[in-house]
């Protein structure tokens, strides 16, 4: 009985493990704030999925509840893409 448990749990289990919902994915963004007009560039770890629509609405979100207004979501992408926009993003690099 238990092997064919395992032999059942087997697939289901890997399958769960290469979902994009287990990847790690990033995007980075542009947002602003006003009075004073204040911009930034940041990047930010997605929980919610790893698509722009997905991205716009989790990122909105969590901006908004800084203070800040989303103004687009630039790209979404996988943690080899994170060092080259490092620097770019300074302080807003995994802020939110």
């Amino acid at each position: 009985m238990r092997q064919t448990t395992l032999k059942l749990a087997l697939p289901v289990l890997l399958s769960v493990a290469w979902t994009p919902a287990a990847a790690q994915c990033f995007a980075d963004y542009k947002a602003k704030q006003d009075n004073p007009l204040k911009l930034h560039y940041g990047v930010m770890q997605l929980s919610q999925g790893c698509s722009k629509p997905e991205a716009l609405e989790e990122i909105k979100t969590r901006l908004l509840s800084a203070g800040w207004t989303l103004l687009n979501v630039i790209s979404v992408f996988g943690p080899e893409g994170l060092e080259e926009r490092k620097s770019d993003a300074g302080p807003y690099y995994l802020r939110f």
